[in-house]
């Protein structure tokens, strides 16, 4: 039977290609666009979604992350001026994410993570629940938002979970 470790790392590298494709497709030059004024900008998108297979090396190495204030924060992604920059955070964060988990065990996953800002608990639970719900559903979530940011500016929408209007079925 294999480890959650184990299932995890195979699910970092199925959502990586999906998420790599994306990723290479964001336009250069439009970071500052947006669909509507309450929504993100792309290059913020495009960067939130680079960094995400990073969080799981601080929900693996640190007990929590308490964001005191989220703008200055370390973890708060910064858009990449080239989709060179923005591939290369990506393989980053990837990389990050995979030391982790080689570097782990069931029994650590079992243990409770938390997530804070300014010294308030907003959500705590198992640490492989966090990686489920925080890391791969959240990336899930945030590229499916990225691929219609995509659409909206004329960029191809790569197949994801299945066919795309602009790939005909998995590649």
């Amino acid at each position: 039977m294999p480890t959650m470790t184990e299932l995890f790392l195979a699910q970092l590298d199925r959502e990586a290609a999906s998420t790599r494709k994306a990723l290479e497709r964001v336009p250069e030059g439009h970071n500052e666009w947006k669909p509507h004024e309450r929504s993100m900008d792309l290059g913020y998108l495009a960067a939130l979604v680079a960094s995400m297979p990073g969080w799981i090396a601080f929900m693996v190495e640190q007990d929590e992350l308490d964001l005191a204030a989220w703008g200055e924060s370390e973890h708060h992604p910064k858009p990449a001026a080239t989709r060179e920059e923005l591939l290369a955070a990506f393989e980053s964060a990837l990389a990050a994410g995979r030391r982790a988990l080689e570097g782990t065990d069931d029994a650590h996953l079992m243990k409770p993570w938390r997530f804070a800002v300014a010294g308030e608990v907003l959500q705590e639970a198992p640490r492989h629940v966090m990686l489920t719900d925080s890391v791969f559903s959240h990336l899930a979530h945030h590229r499916g938002q990225l691929t219609v940011y995509l659409r909206l500016n004329e960029a191809s929408v790569p197949a994801i979970y299945g066919p795309s209007a602009d790939e005909g079925g998995m590649e």
